[in-house]
């Protein structure tokens, strides 16, 4: 065997992609003070899990009631993490209407992912959110 083979080895697994995302990890979730964040929501997600997470990004303070979103982040998340002993509802609808579903603490890098009835799924469909911790 060429001494070549494990350096073109290397070079090949570094190049595909991982299957963790570039979203920080639940525990990381905290302001600069260090005061606690309940989750973060990201307008950009991939094919490429290294990819995700990107793009403009809000941050939700535990309590966070928000039953109509900001006109620039309705129904555009497409990545969200949770912090952990933390839980985001969604709704589909804005005033808390549609189709909803709870995320627990993690890191969600592709909406896409996680179906919402048959034929879609949470991807830019996100209007309302309510964001707790215990």
């Amino acid at each position: 065997m060429s001494p070549l083979c494990p350096l073109l080895l290397a070079l090949v697994l570094a190049a595909v992609p991982g299957v963790r995302a570039a979203c920080p990890e639940p525990a990381d979730l905290k302001k600069p003070d260090g005061t606690r964040t309940c989750a973060r929501l990201y307008d950009k997600s991939d094919p490429y899990y290294d990819n995700c997470c990107g793009g403009a990004e809000l941050s939700l303070e535990p309590g966070t009631d928000l039953p109509f979103l900001p006109s620039d982040w309705t129904n555009i998340i497409s990545s969200l993490v949770v912090a952990p002993r933390c839980e985001i509802t969604v709704w589909s609808r804005r005033g808390k209407a549609g189709k909803t579903r709870k995320f627990s603490a993690g890191v969600y890098p592709r909406l896409e992912e996680f179906r919402k009835g048959i034929f879609s799924n949470w991807s830019n469909t996100i209007a309302s959110l309510y964001c707790r911790c215990s």
